[in-house]
């Protein structure tokens, strides 16, 4: 057992994962948890059986040795991280970096929706709306939106925006809770093939440095993001505002897309989400440093709707 895994994952919690892996000549790797309980599984699996460096891994398909068998059963509704070829690490340096490739892909996701029931509210909300993050950054994702993608993203958002309310409400309405889970699986399959974007590229930062959770830091953003998207994406928010609002259907793209951020809005006030950085005790003299740390996840930026700039960072905080 080990269980000294941190939010957040600092690069050092799963270098001594793995190294004490290595040690007992571990066979198998069964992670039950959160996203980062998740993705620290994901490293050890890999890093156990590979002996390669962390440090040598980050990005794209750099990982491409053998692993450990894996099995994840996630405990929150919200990173999709048991269907997701990708692992987010914190560095010494309080980046975010991450490592993605096929081999992180589990041989066997679980989804037991009694191991949510005791999430308290406030969690079940923030990793609900990361969730509905997943899916529509998937949706709206720059180069890499495909047909398959749109469909998981589309089915995510629907269960999600369907049952966020009564699994914060309820915590132990066991139908709410499967609905989230297969909700949060689907747009985790969705966003491991048509990437995230801005709200994560500007998520991370405050996960980093504030250590704030990393869906509430996606929840904290994610208004400001749709809303500067919105030139570019209205068609696409058009598109998904009946799943969350049903009388948005029909409707011309602009009224559409409006009634699309306006229901995401009420989704984020009735789950008791924090609507500013203040709420979290961010003050303005830490707005540049979180400007520039979001303009160095150029992996997720490329994906955005619409191009970012530091003073459009800077003006979204």
């Amino acid at each position: 057992v080990y269980d000294e895994v941190l939010a957040d994952p600092p690069s050092p919690v799963i270098e001594a994962a793995a190294a004490r892996a290595r040690s007992e000549g571990t066979e198998l790797v069964l992670s039950i948890g959160g996203g980062s309980a998740l993705d620290t599984a994901k490293l050890v699996a890999y890093l156990a059986k590979s002996d390669e460096r962390l440090d040598d891994i980050y990005g794209v398909g750099l990982a491409k040795g053998e692993r450990l068998p894996l099995v994840l059963v996630p405990t929150t509704a919200g990173t999709g991280s048991e269907v997701t070829p990708i692992s987010i690490v914190t560095t010494p340096t309080t980046e975010k970096k991450g490592v993605v490739s096929p081999k992180l892909l589990p041989d066997w996701a679980v989804l037991d929706p009694a191991l949510t029931t005791g999430l308290p509210a406030h969690v079940t909300a923030a990793t609900g709306i990361d969730a509905m993050v997943h899916a529509i950054e998937a949706y709206t994702s720059k180069h890499k939106k495909n047909p398959i993608s749109d469909q998981l993203a589309r089915q995510a958002l629907t269960l999600l925006a369907a049952n966020v309310r009564t699994a914060c409400r309820e915590p132990a309405n066991i139908e709410a809770r499967s609905a989230m889970l297969l909700g949060s699986m689907l747009a985790g399959m969705a966003f491991a093939n048509a990437p995230v974007a801005a709200v994560h590229a500007l998520a991370y930062p405050i996960g980093a440095l504030f250590h704030v959770p990393h869906g509430l830091s996606n929840a904290l953003v994610l208004m400001g993001v749709v809303r500067f998207n919105l030139p570019e994406a209205e068609a696409l928010y058009g598109e998904l505002a009946p799943l969350i609002e049903p009388e948005a259907t029909g409707l011309e793209a602009n009224e559409a897309a409006r009634r699309f951020i306006e229901a995401l809005e009420s989704i984020c006030r009735d789950c008791a989400v924090p609507s500013s950085l203040a709420e979290v005790g961010i003050g303005e003299a830490d707005l540049p440093r979180l400007a520039t740390d979001a303009m160095k996840q150029t992996r997720l930026l490329v994906n955005n709707p619409r191009e970012v700039t530091y003073d459009d960072a800077f003006a979204i905080y």
